[in-house]
C-alpha cells in the first residue's frame, strides 16, 4: 500500500485544491479526496506517458512543457494547453531575464574586483594587455527556444 501511495499526488495537496472551489462551511469527505487524488494521479500518468511516447517517436529522451501542451491538445484540452503554453512563454521570459542579470552581475562583481585596466588574455601562451571579450553563446533548441549560457 506505502509503495502504491508514492505513486499519488499527496492527499493534503488534493485536499486544499478542492476546498477552494466550495463555500468555506463545506466540508469534503476523506473518501472524495482519495477519489479526487486517483483520478488526478491517473490523468497526469495517461498524459505523461503520451508525451513520453511522442519524445520516443522523433527519438527524443527528454519530456518538455510543449509535448505536455502537445497532448493536451491532442486529447481536446485545448484551453488548458492554451494556458500552460502562456505560463510557459513568461517563465521562459523569465529564466532568461534571471540569467541575464546573473551573468551581468558576475561580470560587474569581476570588474569590481579586478577593475577594468587589470584584465589579461592569453593567447597562444602569452599574456597580453587585451581585454577577453565576453562571450556568451545562445543555443536554440528544435522547437526554436533559446537559452543562453554562463559567459567564458
Amino acid at each position: 500500500m506505502a509503495d502504491e501511495q508514492d505513486l499519488l499526488l499527496p492527499i493534503a495537496n488534493v485536499g486544499r485544491i478542492m476546498k477552494q472551489i466550495p463555500p468555506p462551511s463545506a466540508k469534503i469527505s476523506k473518501e472524495a479526496k482519495e477519489t479526487m487524488q486517483e483520478c488526478a494521479s491517473e490523468f497526469i500518468k495517461f498524459v505523461t506517458g503520451e508525451a513520453s511516447e511522442k519524445c520516443q517517436r522523433e527519438s527524443r529522451k527528454t519530456v518538455n512543457g510543449d509535448d505536455i501542451c502537445w497532448v493536451l491538445s491532442a486529447l481536446g484540452f485545448d484551453d488548458q494547453a492554451e494556458a500552460i503554453v502562456r505560463y510557459l512563454h513568461k517563465y521562459r521570459e523569465f529564466e532568461r531575464e534571471r540569467l541575464n542579470q546573473r551573468v551581468q552581475n558576475e561580470v560587474d562583481s569581476t570588474r569590481t574586483k579586478s577593475g577594468a585596466s587589470d584584465y589579461k588574455c592569453i593567447q597562444a601562451g602569452k599574456q597580453t594587455e587585451t581585454p577577453t571579450p565576453l562571450l556568451l553563446f545562445e543555443i536554440t533548441n528544435q522547437n526554436g527556444n533559446s537559452s543562453l549560457t554562463k559567459p567564458f
